[in-house]
C-alpha cells in the first residue's frame, strides 16, 4: 500500500472523530482496519500510529484552524473538509516527514475525491493561510 492510500485510510479515521466517542476509537479503528481487510501489518501499523498520532494533537490541530479562518470556524465546517484539513494540519505542523507542499496537494487531493464541488478551493485557501 503505497503513502497516498495509507494517508486516504487515515482521512476515512479521522472523519469517524466526527461520529464516534474518543473512547470508542480504539475499537472503531480496529474494526474498521478488519472491514477494509487491510492484510500488511506494517500498514495497518502506520495507519494506526497517524491517526492516533492526530487525534492526540486534534484540540491543538483545531486551535490552528480556528486561528487562520474568518467566518469559518472548524464547528461551521463539512465534516469531509474538516478531516481533510486536520490531517494535512496535522501532517504540516507535526509529521517532519511530510514536507508541507506534500500535505496540501494530497489534502486537496482527497478533497476533490471526497468532497463537494468547492471543496478543494477551500481546503486549499485553509492550508495555504496555515502554511504561512
Amino acid at each position: 500500500m503505497g503513502r497516498r492510500e495509507q494517508r486516504e485510510q487515515i482521512f476515512k479515521l479521522v472523519f469517524q472523530l466526527e461520529f464516534n466517542d474518543k473512547s470508542e476509537m480504539p475499537e472503531q479503528m480496529k474494526l474498521y482496519l478488519e472491514q477494509e481487510e487491510i492484510q500488511a501489518e506494517k500498514d495497518c501499523a502506520y495507519i494506526s500510529e497517524k491517526f492516533v498520532q492526530v487525534q492526540e494533537k486534534l484540540e491543538e490541530i483545531d486551535a490552528l484552524i480556528n486561528s487562520q479562518t474568518v467566518g469559518w470556524k472548524t464547528e461551521r465546517m463539512a465534516k469531509v473538509d474538516l478531516a481533510i484539513i486536520r490531517l494535512a494540519v496535522y501532517e504540516m505542523k507535526y509529521d517532519d516527514s511530510v514536507p508541507t507542499s506534500v500535505a496540501i496537494n494530497e489534502a486537496v487531493e482527497l478533497a476533490k475525491k471526497f468532497g463537494q464541488d468547492e471543496s478543494s478551493s477551500f481546503v486549499n485557501g485553509v492550508l495555504a493561510k496555515l502554511s504561512k
